[in-house]
């Protein structure tokens, strides 16, 4: 059925320039702020925190590398994902009728879900490298209560707004 469905490419828009350079900006950002204290940390740093936000386990200062590296790697595959929506997931049959309106719909969700992780990333990168310096390391209850809300609502705000894009 995903073979015959139409490849359209879908041309960016500047909401999608605008994400896309927030990701870039925030990547680039947890590197470089990562190479600048590195030198600075101690040897032992938070790699691990429990439900409260609070530090249970502790690596090698090497571990920071691990967020950088690995939200590097989710951004560039999503990316790329990113270029062919004719393969993503849909809840309604794409025919050419409906493909561009979905294919741009879902390309907008993929970027701005490729955001997200890249800003949470940064974050928690940012807070271990702070927290390490200060040594005062925690996430915070406000952090894991944002993304529980985040990871909830976002996926039935999607749902809705999909519906009436396929009702129009």
């Amino acid at each position: 059925m995903r073979s015959e469905r139409p490849k359209i490419k879908i041309p960016f828009q500047p909401i999608d320039v605008a994400i896309e350079a927030a990701s870039i900006g925030f990547l680039l950002f947890m590197w470089l702020h990562l190479f600048l204290e590195f030198s600075s940390l101690p040897d032992s740093v938070p790699s691990h925190f429990n439900a409260k936000g609070e530090p249970d386990n502790y690596s090698h200062k090497s571990f920071l590398f691990f967020l950088p590296a690995l939200s590097t790697v989710i951004y560039l595959s999503l990316f790329i994902l990113n270029k062919y929506p004719h393969l993503h997931n849909y809840m309604v049959n794409i025919t050419t009728k409906n493909a561009f309106k979905n294919y741009q719909f879902s390309s907008r969700v993929l970027r701005i879900v490729n955001f997200l992780c890249v800003l949470m990333f940064t974050y928690i990168n940012y807070q271990i490298i702070v927290g390490a310096k200060e040594n005062t390391s925690s996430l915070g209850m406000g952090f894991i209560i944002t993304v529980l809300i985040a990871s909830l609502l976002l996926p039935i705000i999607l749902l809705i707004y999909q519906k009436k894009l396929n009702n129009q």
